[in-house]
């Protein structure tokens, strides 16, 4: 990494200032006052982001599609590939975020990259409607998986049931994560027991046996029609999914002190450790298999689910998937609290209809509130698809993945089309002008050419139920912000009178801090070094 010139170099603390000070100045300088209380510590913030990216669980939901679109070598070094350019994503958005740490994150990165330029603050806009579209649908995933899952307990007993196709059950279901505040700290621990008890029935039963390592590491599979190429590149999608939403970190990133060090870390470390437990417990599964066509043509939909009753039996699988769905809602409520913080700072910064209410922090609790509430009612909203429509609700979950990567792409690109040299100094997390742009590029085209094949549907030629509709959800999704951007966003993103002031003092006070080398001080406010506090 290269060493930043002493007069750019950030502030460190001191004896004499306040790690909270110099926080509440970094944010000040940025354009924001701190709203939100600095509750998480590195460890705190490396935990969650763990949690919602899942790795592992994710991995165990979506089973089904690692196995028909290449098998166990699109699982395998499938994730070897992608595990590479997601940490190739994860830097370069982690030193972005340690040169500007707002909870915004991407979108703000591209006004402030583009500035001035004629489509910078409508690329910013538009960014931050994909990343936020992004987060929503991917709360809903999470809740939907839980929700299939549920149903899938029941046909474990009875694998005639037909409830599992009803949609009035599914949707009811989708209320029950609200009520499940506590389960995040029991990840790690349920990694563990079900990699033990999936070994150990299948070392300990005479009628089992695990797989041979040829299957487990060489066998390729296909029966989607399309050639092994594309298969490979859409058998990615598995991989991807349960990688994506790293940028947790950056959307919480004003809830974390020192957050120019450690959101950085926190954000690759995130990648790291989900690679590793799933590719862990993808070991795991694969050797526990007994018959594969079976569990590709599983009774429940859910191959994970019949892969653990094969192996542990009914109850004992029972018992451990009980588990596995209540934790599941656990983490659909840290995805839902990290949704609503990127949804308040679009909001914040004038870029949602009635933006001054979304904007609102709940005196009380320091969170905000109504944004939350906003985005719980959307989701509730999607759940009433499964009303009339499958198909659609599919394809909104499916396009979280796509929108979150496109919006991990758009501010590298803009970062490599306007230079290094525009990087705003005070980042502790340098990359360098030799290895930045390669990283970046690397990053750039494994966004573009994912989401191109995260559009492929199942088959060549699939029928109607079958096809892939996340581009037209997309497609919607973008008509809406374009919508907005005409009706109100041009007028008020970024250039009501508050926004306006803001951002020139940032200005005002990133070139101070630049030219005199001394920490900025709060927008329209005198920062208390003796507690920390902002005081007028």
């Amino acid at each position: 990494m290269d060493t930043e010139p002493e007069s750019q170099a950030p502030l460190k603390p001191s004896n004499s200032v306040d790690q909270s000070v110099l926080d509440a100045r970094d944010l000040a300088a940025l354009g924001h006052d701190q709203a939100l209380s600095r509750k998480f510590d590195i460890w705190s913030m490396l935990a969650l982001a763990f949690c919602v990216l899942g790795t592992w669980s994710t991995f165990a939901q979506d089973l089904a599609s690692g196995l028909t679109n290449g098998g166990p070598v699109s699982i395998l070094w499938g994730l070897c590939l992608v595990t590479f350019c997601n940490l190739c994503v994860a830097v370069s958005l982690g030193e972005l975020c340690s040169s500007m740490p707002t909870a915004l994150g991407q979108a703000y990165w591209v006004h402030r990259l583009w500035e001035g330029k004629r489509l910078g603050r409508f690329a910013s806009y538009m960014c931050a409607w994909i990343n936020m579209f992004g987060w929503w649908t991917l709360t809903a995933s999470q809740i939907g998986f839980m929700t299939n899952f549920m149903l899938g307990m029941k046909v474990m007993f009875d694998n005639n049931w037909p409830g599992a196709s009803e949609g009035w059950v599914q949707f009811l279901d989708k209320f029950l994560p609200y009520f499940n505040d506590f389960v995040g700290i029991w990840f790690c621990g349920l990694f563990v027991v079900f990699s033990l008890a999936l070994l150990i029935s299948v070392g300990t039963k005479p009628d089992l046996s695990f797989q041979p390592a040829s299957f487990v590491f060489g066998t390729w599979i296909n029966q989607t029609g399309w050639s092994d190429g594309v298969t490979w590149f859409i058998g990615l999608v598995q991989a991807a999914y349960g990688l994506t939403a790293f940028d947790s970190v950056i959307h919480l990133v004003e809830e974390i002190p020192a957050p120019r060090r450690n959101a950085p870390r926190a954000i690759y470390l995130a990648v790291a450790c989900g690679a590793l437990s799933g590719f862990i417990f993808m070991l795991v599964c694969l050797f526990c298999i007994q018959d594969v066509d079976a569990i590709i043509n599983s009774a429940t939909g859910l191959p994970f689910m019949d892969l653990v009753q094969n192996a542990i039996g009914t109850k004992g699988g029972v018992a451990l998937i009980a588990l596995f769905e209540f934790n599941g809602l656990g983490q659909g409520v840290s995805i839902a609290t990290t949704a609503s913080r990127l949804t308040w700072g679009f909001a914040r910064d004038s870029g949602l209809p009635f933006s001054s209410y979304f904007a609102h922090i709940d005196p009380t609790w320091k969170v905000p509130a109504r944004a939350l509430w906003l985005q719980g009612i959307l989701i509730g909203l999607v759940g009433i698809l499964y009303l009339f429509a499958n198909t659609v609700l599919n394809a909104i979950l499916s396009v979280s993945t796509i929108a979150l990567t496109i919006s991990y792409g758009i501010p590298i690109f803009a970062l490599l089309i306007v230079g290094r040299d525009k990087l705003p100094s005070g980042g502790t997390f340098r990359l360098g002008r030799r290895l930045g742009p390669v990283v970046n590029w690397i990053s750039v085209i494994y966004c573009c050419i994912t989401t191109v094949f995260f559009f492929f549907p199942g088959s060549p030629n699939p029928a109607a139920s079958d096809m892939n509709y996340a581009i037209a959800v997309f497609g919607v999704m973008l008509v809406i912000a374009v919508g907005f951007w005409f009706i109100r966003g041009h007028k008020d993103y970024l250039l009501t009178e508050s926004s306006a002031e803001r951002l020139m003092e940032a200005q005002r006070l990133e070139n101070e801090e630049i030219t005199v080398g001394v920490p900025p001080t709060s927008v329209g406010d005198n920062v208390d070094r003796k507690n920390g506090a902002v005081a007028k």
